[in-house]
């Protein structure tokens, strides 16, 4: 019995996850069965790195519909969205996207029966109220910012979709993403992928978080890797259907630094709190993934250690020949 062929469209896949995320399906499927998507037409290079690709804007469920149906498309990873920090500056059009989006989405599942919907979540669902330390898969989530609420909102939404109308759609809850493939953008857990570029070039860094603020990271491979991990795991193991608790590492600004001193004694850190301070405050400083552990056998690669050697390699090479932009 011949395995079904599966076409994969990937929305939102001009960002740095996106991109990562579209090559790593590519080596997987094929390149002629991954199909890069963005409201946005990505520069030269990133666009011959994307392969296949349809200017698309999600909240156009006709655009969406006919190249679902140009493709033959049986699996969505649906990324495109905004993030918190835009989202703030234009909470009504980050709600509308966010939402309609996934909405959008969902119900082209269910009338082009697609096989599986990926679509991620974030720490940003928890917030004061949650627990701090080894936050649990269920506990209270009071989010603060739009961009938590209309994750929290499409998590419910994903749920429904799936006891409803039987829609095999799956998340995760990534933390801050760390990766040298992009210059940082200055997010509260940006400061994580930052430090690294003045590390090396600069031999200083200046932290806008107190020394011993702890937040939940992970490596960009490993995210990716968790990902396609739970996309191939079997339905009947995935026991939760709003989104996975994800966990990689957490860490400090102190412990990184120090991590950073074993390959660059003379780096230097200093610190100078701002209002990022009372946002990552509000975040919890490590995660529970007992669920996923358990139910899909989710297991990191990456520690603080690997991860900065990884990085202080690449982000050197990656500058030094123009790669990272």
């Amino acid at each position: 019995m011949s395995t079904p062929v599966e076409n994969i469209l990937v929305t939102g896949a001009a960002g740095q996850l996106g991109t990562e995320l579209t090559v790593a399906l590519q080596q997987m499927y094929g390149k002629n069965h991954v199909i890069a998507s963005d409201v946005r037409i990505p520069r030269e290079e990133r666009q011959e790195v994307l392969g296949i690709f349809e200017k698309l804007d999600v909240l156009n469920p006709q655009s969406l519909g006919e190249i679902l149906d140009k493709y033959h498309i049986t699996q969505v990873y649906h990324l495109a969205a905004m993030l918190s920090a835009t989202g703030e500056k234009h909470p009504k059009h980050a709600w509308q996207l966010n939402m309609q989006g996934l909405i959008n989405v969902l119900e082209a599942a269910v009338e082009k029966n697609l096989h599986k919907i990926y679509w991620p979540s974030s720490i940003a669902v928890f917030g004061p109220t949650t627990p701090k330390e080894n936050t649990p898969q269920f506990c209270s989530m009071e989010p603060t910012t739009v961009y938590g609420i209309s994750k929290l909102a499409g998590e419910g939404w994903c749920q429904y979709y799936f006891r409803k109308h039987g829609v095999d759609v799956r998340s995760l809850r990534y933390p801050g993403l760390i990766g040298y493939k992009s210059m940082p953008g200055g997010g509260t857990t940006d400061y994580a992928v930052d430090i690294y570029h003045k590390a090396l070039f600069n031999g200083v860094y200046e932290c806008f978080l107190e020394a011993d603020t702890y937040l939940p990271m992970m490596y960009m491979e490993d995210a990716i890797k968790a990902t396609l991990d739970i996309m191939h795991a079997d339905s009947d193991a995935i026991s939760v259907r709003t989104s996975y608790n994800l966990s990689g590492m957490s860490f400090s600004p102190a412990e990184i630094a120090k991590a950073i001193q074993a390959h660059i004694p003379h780096f230097q850190m200093h610190y100078k709190p701002d209002f990022r301070q009372a946002i990552a405050d509000s975040w919890p400083r490590s995660i529970d993934d007992s669920q996923a552990r358990k139910d899909w056998q989710w297991q990191p690669d990456y520690d603080l250690a690997r991860m900065t050697a990884v990085m202080l390699e690449n982000v050197k090479i990656g500058v030094e020949q123009g790669l990272i932009v």
